[in-house]
């Protein structure tokens, strides 16, 4: 009896329920089918907006920097395409073994890398390798990792490396200069980044561009005044005289006296421009234009110019140096050896501390200030270079006579390199003094008459003497041409005064003297006891650079019977 009432119960719910089911099943097929054509033809811009928020994205299109080169068009600086390894840390989910083989390509520890990610999950774009080579960024993206994307960036390469580190610099791994001309320019060479619209795929490589947004305006390109022939050459010449010596440091600076150009500028101690992990800022430092230090003797033909010029002394006047020593207030000053009695050209040749001393004290307190403040001294040269130091000038003319004195024959004041190299090719162009430029220029400037010309022609030739037999430089001679120079040997100071076996030597001139072309000092900081006079240290380096120079200029000779002279000696020694 209860078998059959269950049977009756059971009979009769059979009817409707099937037909409740199928309503229900077929509600929601009706609800998910207005969904899907909703989504699909009525309101597609919503699955279109989250396709775009997961692959559609903005990227930047690199900008090369613009090339640097030489006057001649030679590279000195250039960039070159690479890629760079980025990862987003919330996608990038690899096993042990993965992250393995991601670090050993890229030369990096395993846990280090997983740390650095670890730190950063909160991101979405985090560099791990910069600027590698197309073929590894290839192996890097064939292991088909999640979260590892690759992003093209230009990276600098300088083809002359240490040869002119010190005058184009370099530039940091975002491409930004930090140093010389790469420093001085950055907004002129530095392009404007592009962007475009991309589709990129699960792994964040771009598989489609959308739409470009912006072009890439490239950085321009700069021509340098330096003449990569004659800058190797002064490199090659420099670098090997202080190795020999043992110098603390070393500069030269070759500059065209007829448009004011830096042809040639190095320094020792040097460096790699493209090995940015080694550079420091005491090899980085271009101390031809950054560091001061007193010029010694090779002031002088200053203060014979401001002589002559204040009409008190002529060539020919003579000045009694005495017994090689002479007192002034509380100062000894001294002469190598006594000279006696010597006219302003023998001053010069032979380098007379003691005759400068009582030139300058002769002359109006403002006369020799002011010619100094006329060749440039005590203010930056102009370059516009990174860093350029004034040098030192007492701010009004001193009227005490020892610091007159001091004045006339290299101390008391401090000069640049490059600003005493300004000021020899001041006189070299007839007393007209132009602007230092390190960019190539079309047309010589007019420069400023600082100088009469017939007092600079005297000067010049007063300082042919010096390479003379009986000067203080006979090494710094160049065959076949005619050289006016000046040596210097400067006492370095140091706490309380001056050190005593602590020497700067130089050596500074032009040629050919009778038109001179040509100008460069050659400085040595603290070359050794057996070298530390000019004539030694710094004349020799002047002499191979200045030779090798204007033949590669093609200068003509002016001094023809020493270079007949010089070949015949050649041959008879064959």
């Amino acid at each position: 009896m209860l078998r059959d009432a269950q049977k009756e119960r059971t009979s009769s719910l059979q009817p409707w329920r099937p037909a409740a089911l199928l309503l229900v099943f077929g509600g929601l097929a009706s609800v998910l089918l207005w969904r899907a054509v909703d989504l699909q033809v009525l309101d597609r811009q919503f699955l279109q907006t989250q396709g775009d928020a997961r692959h559609l994205r903005v990227v930047e299109i690199p900008a090369h920097r613009g090339a640097i080169t030489d006057r001649n068009g030679e590279p000195l600086a250039i960039s070159s395409p690479v890629d760079s390894v980025w990862v987003n840390p919330k996608e990038f989910a690899v096993s042990a073994a993965e992250l393995a083989r991601l670090a050993r390509l890229l030369e990096l520890e395993p846990q280090a890398l997983a740390r650095r990610v670890r730190q950063r999950s909160d991101r979405e774009f985090l560099y791990i390798k910069r600027h590698l080579a197309p073929e590894l960024a290839e192996q890097v993206m064939a292991l088909g990792l999640p979260g590892v994307a690759l992003q093209r960036e230009y990276r600098r390469f300088y083809p002359a490396g240490e040869v002119t580190a010190h005058v184009v610099g370099f530039t940091n791994i975002d491409d930004r200069g930090q140093e010389g001309i790469e420093l001085a320019y950055n907004d002129w060479l530095q392009g404007e980044p592009g962007a475009k619209r991309v589709i990129k795929d699960r792994l964040g490589r771009i598989i489609d561009d959308v739409e470009s947004l912006r072009e890439p305006r490239p950085g321009k390109a700069l021509r340098l005044s330096i003449d990569r022939r004659l800058q190797y050459l002064a490199y090659r010449e420099l670098k090997a005289a202080a190795a020999e010596q043992g110098v603390r440091s070393a500069s030269l600076v070759l500059l065209d006296v007829t448009t004011g150009e830096v042809l040639a500028m190095v320094n020792q101690p040097g460096y790699n421009p493209n090995n940015r992990l080694e550079i420091n800022s005491q090899a980085a430092r271009n101390r031809a234009v950054t560091d001061a230090y007193e010029p010694g003797s090779t002031i002088k033909v200053f203060s014979v110019a401001a002589a002559l010029e204040a009409g008190h002394f002529r060539p020919d006047s003579v000045i009694d140096t005495g017994p090689g020593y002479m007192r002034v207030g509380s100062y000894t000053i001294r002469d190598t050896r006594p000279f006696g009695k010597i006219d302003i050209g023998t001053l010069i040749q032979k380098s007379s501390n003691i005759g400068a001393a009582k030139m300058a004290l002769a002359l109006p307190p403002e006369a020799i200030w002011t010619m100094y403040a006329r060749l440039g001294f005590g203010r930056p040269a102009g370059t516009g270079f990174p860093g350029e130091a004034a040098g030192l000038m007492p701010a009004r003319p001193p009227v005490r006579d020892a610091e007159r004195a001091a004045l006339a024959y290299g101390y008391g004041l401090s000069t640049t390199p490059l600003q005493l190299a300004s000021a020899y090719a001041t006189i070299a162009a007839d007393g007209v003094r132009r602007p230092v430029s390190f960019l190539a220029l079309d047309q010589a400037p007019a420069g400023e008459q600082v100088m009469s010309a017939a007092v600079a022609r005297q000067v010049r030739t007063m300082m042919e003497a010096v390479v003379m037999k009986g000067g203080t430089a006979p090494q710094a001679a160049v065959a076949g041409y005619r050289v006016a120079g000046k040596t210097g040997t400067a006492r370095k100071a140091a706490a309380g005064g001056y050190a005593e076996n602590a020497y700067l030597a130089y050596f500074a001139g032009f040629a050919p003297a009778s038109r001179p072309r040509l100008a460069m000092v050659v400085m040595m900081d603290e070359p050794s006891e057996r070298y530390y006079y000019g004539g030694r240290a710094a004349a020799p380096v002047f002499s191979r650079v200045m030779s090798g120079a204007l033949r590669l200029l093609n200068v003509p000779p002016d001094d023809v019977p020493q270079l007949g002279a010089f070949v015949a000696s050649a041959g008879g020694g064959r």
